[in-house]
């Protein structure tokens, strides 16, 4: 049998009812279930909302791993002390979440385990039956008990063996069964006078357990008749609370016999646990039944009384009847009222559906007696929520203002349905908390401060100063910068804030070549709970001319020297050829560093980022490209004037990318292994290009088969190929130049000029740059890009 056992269930729109179950008896430690997984709340988020469990019962039985989210076993657990003579037993426990505040209903269903044995309140049992008694005649035994319930109570009984007696066990439904003697074999005195048996009672558990009871048949003669019931079983009501010799029922018995054998005398039969002596009493000579003790509905809505009518003979001979006595449940337990979780004080800012409180509504009455209501008095920024059955909770319902009102006693009723109805209330105090919700103000967002060169060193040179509405500490300003100069020159070493009084000292004497203008801000925070802040920008200005030129840094030199780098023949536009890096003493715009090529005229191969000084070629690599290109970069400030430096750089292209490497084979290069992948995407990508240029060679021999006769005259077309992997489409009059480029959305048609004159002087672009007409003669070999449009058949 699994020791636990878990399930959830959504009771209503917005709280959850967990149900686990777990075996009686278990070891402490054990894990009935993980709220973490059913509650769907990460794991690293239990201890920030401050997971527990609260438990109704007066003694702690579980509780919650924070670091696993596990609902563990934290003591013993006993059902039948939990739960005495109930078939269900089961524990209900909150697991409360708090940022924000979340309730969920726990329902622990405690498993009977079979750790009691059957027993018998009597060891030995003694019937006197007389040797007349005929076959068939049946003897009430007592009954077992088993303080464990459903499959490992009581479920059956053994007789020894013997030659007189058989066991006969009736089922009694859900009140009781019962097991009798019956006389199988008429008795004799003189053969046998006393007869020995063992009664063994089992359980249904897994090992079965047992108890035994021991049965002496002493065998008398005299007195045939047994009295008998006018019925079988007796069936009789009775109120709640009803008062002391309230008669309930009589019992009637008769017996065959004359005189003072046919005499009847009743009384109760003791089975189990239950005695009715203690409730009620029964009048031996009538047979009536009365109540003398205090029946109560919340303890026991039914009583299963037997009783006993003997005659007077010698020996006497008796019989045993059933009587079922009903309690009607009346209206006198008034609901109870259980807070539970308070949360006191509440601060004023808590919003609309926090929860303050939980509030738990029973009562012990049964039916619509039990059922309750509950409600708030009077009106209050409360109200409360219906979560489960009798569960509710107390929420803010409005805006909270603590100025206004400090404390709030918020009075709950409630009733149950019960005729006439009882109710009961229960008064809460919520306490209001103020909040710190006024930060300090600046008169203005942005404050200028001028300060002359050469300033003398400790001057005030500014007063900050910011205004909070708040009282008390909430109103008390302190005052600190937030960033420095730069990364490397904290604020802290220009100048000093006085936290108390705003004042911001200098503690240097600025130098406009070292500083122009700095930036820093200054944050106002009150000593409230959370601090509330502001900021406001402070400027320096300092005025001064910009005297200090552009530095390159490492590995390049200035002008005066050269630098040469390599790049392949092959490379795309947008190809990294290198970075330059410089540096300016200034400091705000004079600072402010951009770069700019000065290019020879007609050169646009290679561009450079104005801010971040990376050279990048601008497009291919062509045939009539030089193969050295000479770069001068121009370094430029944002002084007044500005003042430059320049960097002279040779781009050398080389026909592989292993020529470039060999120019660096200084570098230590690590080998790494080809992997599978690398080579099944390299067999992926050749089977692919083969594939696409063997269909462009088709699409273009099908589409030069079907042009007009007239091209035909100036001689057979022939495909080419280029070393940057284009292919050209050439006739006698026209060629074209197929390009297509690692952007898959792209495809251009390059055209060389025919031979022949052009026609008019239509303008026509040179890769994106100048303009030619058609009248000019253009450069050997160079290309003349037509821009075709996007096509879904080139990708």
């Amino acid at each position: 049998m699994d020791a636990v056992h878990a399930s959830l269930c959504l009771c209503d729109g917005s709280t959850a009812q967990l149900s686990f179950s777990v075996s009686e008896e278990v070891d402490k430690g054990t894990v009935v279930g993980n709220l973490a997984k059913d509650l769907q709340i990460n794991v690293h988020d239990l201890e920030t909302r401050d997971l527990r469990v609260v438990s109704g019962n007066s003694k702690k039985y579980f509780d919650v791993d924070l670091k696993t989210g596990a609902l563990f076993v934290c003591d013993r657990i006993d059902r039948e002390e939990l739960c005495p003579n109930t078939a269900k037993c089961s524990l209900n426990i909150e697991a409360i979440l708090s940022n924000p505040m979340h309730l969920h209903r726990i329902e622990v269903q405690i498993i009977d385990i079979n750790d009691n044995a059957p027993s018998f309140h009597e060891k030995e049992k003694t019937f006197n039956i007389s040797e007349s008694s005929f076959t068939g005649e049946r003897y009430l035994l007592p009954m077992a008990n088993d303080a464990d319930t459903g499959s490992n109570s009581v479920k059956s009984y053994k007789l020894s063996p013997n030659d007189y007696f058989s066991l006969e066990v009736q089922s009694g439904g859900q009140h009781s069964e019962s097991a009798e003697l019956v006389l199988q074999k008429s008795l004799d005195r003189e053969k046998q006078s006393v007869i020995h048996l063992t009664l063994t009672a089992l359980d249904g558990g897994k090992p079965a357990r047992s108890g035994t009871l021991k049965i002496v048949v002493n065998v008398i003669d005299t007195n045939d008749n047994v009295p008998v019931f006018s019925q079988p079983l007796y069936k009789a009501h009775v109120n709640e609370n009803a008062p002391s010799q309230t008669s309930i029922v009589t019992v009637s018995a008769t017996d065959l016999d004359e005189g003072i054998n046919s005499e009847i005398v009743y009384s109760f039969i003791k089975r189990g646990n239950f005695n009715p002596e203690a409730l009620f009493s029964i009048n031996p000579d009538t047979g009536e039944i009365t109540v003398t003790g205090k029946v109560d509905y919340e303890e026991n809505p039914a009583y299963d009384i037997r009783v006993q009518a003997s005659d007077k003979g010698t020996p006497s001979r008796s019989v045993h009847g059933k009587v079922l006595v009903e309690v009607i449940d009346v209206n006198d337990n008034t609901p109870e009222i259980i807070i539970t979780s308070l949360m006191s004080p509440v601060k004023e800012d808590a919003e609309v559906g926090t929860v303050v409180a939980l509030v738990t509504v029973t009562d012990k009455d049964g039916g619509k007696n039990g059922l309750t209501n509950a409600r708030i008095l009077g009106e209050v920024p409360f109200k409360l929520k219906l979560n489960y059955k009798n569960y509710y909770s107390l929420t803010v319902d409005g805006p909270l203002d603590r100025e206004s009102v400090s404390q709030y006693d918020v009075t709950i009723i409630a009733t149950d349905e019960g005729t006439p109805p009882l109710s009961s209330t229960s008064v809460i105090p919520v306490y209001i908390s103020d909040v710190n919700d006024n930060a300090p103000l600046f008169s203005e967002p942005v404050i200028n401060v001028y300060v002359k060169e050469n300033s003398a060193v400790g001057a005030t040179i500014f007063t900050i100063s910011a205004v909070d509405h708040d009282i008390g500490e909430n109103a008390k300003v302190t005052y600190s910068s937030l960033d420095g100069i730069s990364k490397s020159i904290p604020i802290t070493s220009v100048v000093n804030i006085n936290s108390e009084t705003g004042d911001i000292v200098s503690l240097q004497s600025f130098n406009f070549e070292e500083t122009k203008t700095f930036q820093f801000k200054v944050q106002a925070t009150d000593s409230g709970v959370p601090p509330l802040s502001s900021n406001v920008t402070v400027n320096v200005l300092i005025l001064d001319e910009n005297d200090n030129n552009p530095t390159i840094l490492a590995p390049y030199s200035e002008h005066g020297s050269v630098n040469s780098e390599s790049i392949p023949y092959s490379a795309e536009a947008g190809y990294f050829v290198a970075k330059i890096r410089a540096v300016d003493a200034d400091s705000g715009y004079n600072a402010l560093l951009s770069y700019h090529l000065s290019e020879p005229k007609g050169n646009n191969l290679f561009r450079i980022g104005t801010s971040t000084g990376e050279i990048r070629t601008k497009r291919r690599m062509s045939d009539n490209d030089l193969k050295t290109h000479p770069l001068v970069v121009l370094v430029s400030d944002n002084g007044e004037p500005s003042l430059s430096a320049t960097v002279t750089i040779d781009v050398v292209v080389v026909e592989s990318m292993a020529d470039i490497q060999t120019q660096f084979r200084h570098v230590p290069i690590k080998e790494e292994s080809f992997s599978d992948l690398n080579l099944y995407l390299l067999i992926a990508i050749v089977s692919v290009s083969v594939i696409f240029l063997l269909s462009l060679i088709s699409l273009i021999a099908v589409k030069c088969h079907r042009t007009d006769g007239s091209f035909s005259r100036y001689g057979a077309p022939m495909i080419t190929t280029h070393p940057d992997g284009s292919w050209s489409y050439s006739k006698s009059t026209q060629q074209y130049d197929v390009c297509f480029s690692s952007d898959t959305l792209k495809s251009d048609v390059v055209v060389f000029p025919a031979p022949f004159p052009p026609v008019d002087g239509e303008l026509i672009s040179i890769n994106g740059g100048d303009t030619f007409t058609r009248t000019q003669t253009l450069p050997n070999k160079e290309k003349v890009r037509v821009m075709m449009h996007k096509t879904q058949g080139f990708q």
